[in-house]
């Protein structure tokens, strides 16, 4: 049965029409059905689309989940600690060469070039309880002019004894100011002062085997550390003497530090020896350090200050009567007067310890470019003057390069 309604000549039709609700214009009596079919055709295919989409990825998150877990499934273990893996079980290894060139008044050689010390290190934490700290030193005998070998320090340090303890054993610098327990090639100036080497000398300083003990006070406004050690005797100290006998070297060090602002830091610390001297007697000694250091947060790659100074103070017994009284002090201040730029101005005062009437002081200037944390060169000046002897002055310049690891020094 035929319905004008439903007769539509095909001219109606647009042309190449892809949207069939478009349409609805054209059905003006059907459009609540027709609309309502296509609707829902339209939004099952929608539907049907979302479900497979997430079932796609469901299967998928089911697939990542099965590749990460173990080759064994049925091994839920977790895995064992490893506490040093293969790479960290090879030690850090560095290099610290030290070349100057000299020139001094005295003497018919004035003017010298050579390569001071070279220095090898390997270090690295043996396991969660120990360390181990080796430097081998290739020194130049300065009066000889040749190089020999030697262990300049091999330590082991303990990492995880109670009640904030730590115990070092084997050969190392000992705790003696701020001087002695740094190596060489890390201080602001070439020479060494004038009193830390009639006491300590001038190549390893008061550097000896035994044992350390160092105790972190509970205390809270301010750090403070104390130190024991116990050493078998320096054998090319002047002060002291490896003998005998079972006579040996006791140090008490207690060590003082307070943060005075977010720029600066105030260090004061008090050091006791005593041990036997190349008489078979006994010297004691009885050292004191301060070291004040600024460096604002702000400006602190461009600009620093550091103002350090130590007194020592030594009784020596050559004899049953007879003995010496000394006392020696070098002051510095060093100045960062740029990025790379450091300029240290120093004061020496030392008595001889054998003899105390005869006095030495100099005054040095130091200009020290740090290219990079790997390499820096130095330059210094010195005056001297001393009661028994015509004045005399001297003329350093440094280039220390490393290369390999190397650890930071002690702040």
């Amino acid at each position: 049965m035929a319905d004008d309604n439903y007769a539509i000549p095909a001219t109606t039709f647009p042309k190449k029409s892809n949207n069939p609700v478009n349409l609805s214009f054209i059905y003006p009596r059907t459009i609540s059905f027709s609309g309502l079919v296509l609707a829902i055709l339209f939004s099952g295919s929608a539907i049907a689309q979302k479900d497979s989409a997430k079932t796609a990825d469901s299967i998928l998150r089911k697939q990542i989940e099965q590749m990460m877990l173990p080759s064994n499934p049925q091994n839920n273990q977790p895995a064992p600690q490893v506490t040093r893996s293969g790479i960290s079980a090879n030690p850090d290894i560095g290099v610290v060469a030290d070349f100057r060139g000299s020139y001094i008044s005295q003497g018919k050689k004035n003017f010298d070039a050579y390569l001071d010390e070279t220095e090898l290190s390997f270090q690295s934490v043996v396991d969660p309880y120990i360390r181990a700290d080796f430097f081998i030193s290739f020194g130049r005998d300065p009066s000889t002019h040749k190089y020999g070998a030697s262990v300049e320090e091999g330590y082991l340090t303990t990492l995880s004894l109670p009640a904030k303890l730590q115990l070092k054993v084997g050969k190392f610098r000992e705790a003696v100011g701020k001087i002695n327990p740094v190596h060489p090639h890390a201080l602001p100036f070439i020479d060494l002062p004038n009193a830390y080497v009639n006491y300590f000398g001038d190549d390893e300083g008061l550097n000896d085997e035994g044992i350390s003990v160092s105790w972190l006070l509970p205390t809270k406004s301010f750090y403070q550390e104390l130190v024991f050690q116990t050493t078998s005797g320096a054998e090319s100290s002047p002060t002291f003497f490896r003998g005998d006998n079972n006579q040996f070297v006791y140090l008490g060090h207690l060590k003082n530090f307070f943060t005075l602002s977010d720029n600066a830091t105030l260090e004061f610390g008090l050091t006791g020896i005593t041990g036997p001297n190349d008489s078979s007697n006994t010297t004691n000694m009885a050292a004191a350090d301060l070291t004040y250091k600024w460096k604002p947060v702000q400006l602190n790659t461009y600009k620093s200050l550091t103002w350090q100074s130590e007194f020592f103070y030594a009784n020596a017994n050559y004899s049953s009567n007879k003995s010496s009284n000394s006392f020696g002090l070098y002051s510095f201040l060093e100045y960062q007067i740029g990025k790379r730029w450091f300029m240290t101005g120093r004061y020496d005062y030392a008595q001889k310890p054998y003899d105390r009437s005869i006095v030495e002081q100099a005054y040095s200037l130091s200009f020290g470019w740090l290219a990079t944390e790997f390499q820096k060169i130095e330059f210094e000046g010195k005056a001297t003057t001393v009661n028994v002897q015509p004045d005399y002055n001297q003329l350093w310049i440094r280039w220390i390069f490393v290369i390999g690891a190397h650890g930071a020094h002690q702040y």
